[in-house]
């Protein structure tokens, strides 16, 4: 039997890979662009089909969890709108260094050092301070973008960034007050590091929030998918004109992250932060580990290395969406359990 023509056992395969990469990317705010792509282009699909496929997939994910954190009040758009000016800006000036360095021969090496120094450098230094200050993420409600935010719950980084009063200052989720300056800054540094990994950026751009402006992780997942349905929209758009996006891969694939986007996203508002940012840093490791062992794979020319790569980035994948699941449906339990005994009280 086959439907879009697709056998139903590659539709069913879809429909559940979009389920998984949907919790993950409504829960973290990233995960689209290293985990379907790849898949794809390991199934044998060309690669320009796989890059506008997997853009418009994003797109379309994006869009279902953005307005399931809206709902939530999980999106800063006045933070969101600025922060596409300069990712926009930052994204430029990285493509015209990666097509640099690829005019010298240098880009494969350079970006695959790139990612894996930033995705293992990143997810231990998340996964570091979470451990850390886990149970210490001071008094307040993360999750009410119009509550004023514990001072002891913000990062000493943030704290830094928000002490110069460099005009004009803006008031953003939480109370915080911060420079224009600092926010457009932040938002070229992690567009300059997206446009020269080729990346959606989701993993350099939601604890770039935090950890550098002191945004609560819930408003950061949301106003980091935000962003991304305008990148995603104007990639999607651009690979469609050129007949890069397959209908038939990107339908089923909505069809599971319609209903797993909006499970990761309600689980922000459900999860502790020290257990979004424990998830996030072990997503983050996973993949620095797979994507080492793709640039072995094609150093040594060994491509049962890349299989292997490929692997372990869905098994993370897998791991963490379960752990995202399991945490918010304890969460509810628990919750449960304490409206049934308070009237005891």
């Amino acid at each position: 039997m086959e439907l879009f023509g697709l056998a139903a056992s590659m539709i069913g395969l879809f429909v559940g890979f979009g389920f998984m990469v949907g919790v993950l990317f409504g829960f973290f705010g990233m995960g689209g662009s290293f985990l379907v792509t790849p898949a794809l282009m390991i199934m044998g699909f060309e690669t320009t089909t796989a890059v506008g496929s997997g853009m418009a997939f994003v797109f379309g994910t994006a869009v279902i969890a953005t307005l399931k954190h809206r709902d939530l009040g999980q999106v800063d758009y006045k933070l969101g709108g600025l922060m596409i000016v300069g990712t926009t800006a930052g994204i430029e000036v990285g493509r015209i260094g990666l097509y640099f360095l690829q005019d010298q021969g240098l880009a494969e090496l350079v970006v695959g050092v790139t990612y894996v120094v930033l995705l293992g450098g990143v997810g231990l230094f998340v996964t570091r301070n979470a451990l850390k200050n886990d149970g210490d993420d001071g008094g307040g409600d993360h999750h009410d973008p119009d509550a004023e935010i514990d001072p002891d719950a913000i990062p000493d980084i943030a704290k830094q960034i928000q002490s110069y009063t460099v005009p004009p200052m803006l008031s953003i989720s939480g109370g915080i007050r911060v420079s224009l300056w600092m926010i457009l800054g932040v938002a070229f540094a992690t567009g300059l590091l997206s446009g020269f990994l080729g990346v959606g950026g989701g993993f350099i751009r939601m604890p770039a929030m935090f950890y550098l402006i002191g945004v609560p992780v819930p408003i950061a997942v949301g106003t980091d998918l935000f962003e991304i349905v305008f990148s995603g929209g104007l990639g999607s758009f651009l690979y469609g004109l050129e007949g890069g996006v397959d209908l038939s891969i990107v339908a089923p694939l909505l069809a599971g992250s319609a209903l797993g986007a909006r499970i990761g996203s309600t689980a922000t508002s459900l999860v502790e932060e020290s257990e979004i940012k424990i998830y996030f840093g072990l997503m983050l490791l996973g993949g620095a580990v797979a994507v080492a062992l793709r640039q072995l794979g094609n150093a040594v020319e060994v491509e049962i290395l890349q299989v292997i790569s490929f692997g372990l980035i869905m098994l993370a994948a897998l791991a963490v969406g379960s752990a995202v699941i399991y945490s918010a449906v304890r969460a509810i339990r628990d919750d449960t359990r304490t409206t049934e005994v308070s009237p005891a009280d």
